[in-house]
């Protein structure tokens, strides 16, 4: 319960797990699963998700890197999530610190999975 609550207080006042699902499906939030590709095989990846693991978060994430991934704005919509919600917690605080504005925490991949949103 306390990862739970957590995780809600990370995302923006108004923001749900519901809202995630439904903004990755319209297309205009980018979702990203911060966990190792190993941790992925064994469970799946939300639809639509892009996958960059925490390790190689922030060479793909920082504006600045030629490596930046061509899915990320500064400006955009992002949310980030991972098995439970802390690395996706930390991931969220790196990139307000590279300059995103609008980039939440969903939590774990049960988070999306529990509001209806598919897993491939």
């Amino acid at each position: 319960m306390l990862n739970l609550l957590r995780t809600k207080s990370q995302r923006p006042a108004g923001l749900t797990a519901a809202d995630v699902v439904a903004q990755v499906s319209d297309g205009t939030l980018t979702l990203i699963d911060i966990r190792d590709p190993s941790e992925a095989a064994m469970t799946g990846r939300a639809k639509g998700a892009v996958a960059i693991p925490l390790v190689a978060l922030q060479m793909h994430a920082d504006p600045a890197s030629p490596e930046c991934h061509i899915s990320l704005k500064t400006d955009q919509p992002i949310a980030l999530y991972c098995a439970s919600g802390a690395r996706s917690g930390m991931a969220v605080q790196m990139m307000r610190q590279m300059g995103y504005e609008n980039v939440t925490n969903l939590g774990g991949l049960h988070h999306w999975s529990a509001a209806g949103g598919e897993v491939v």
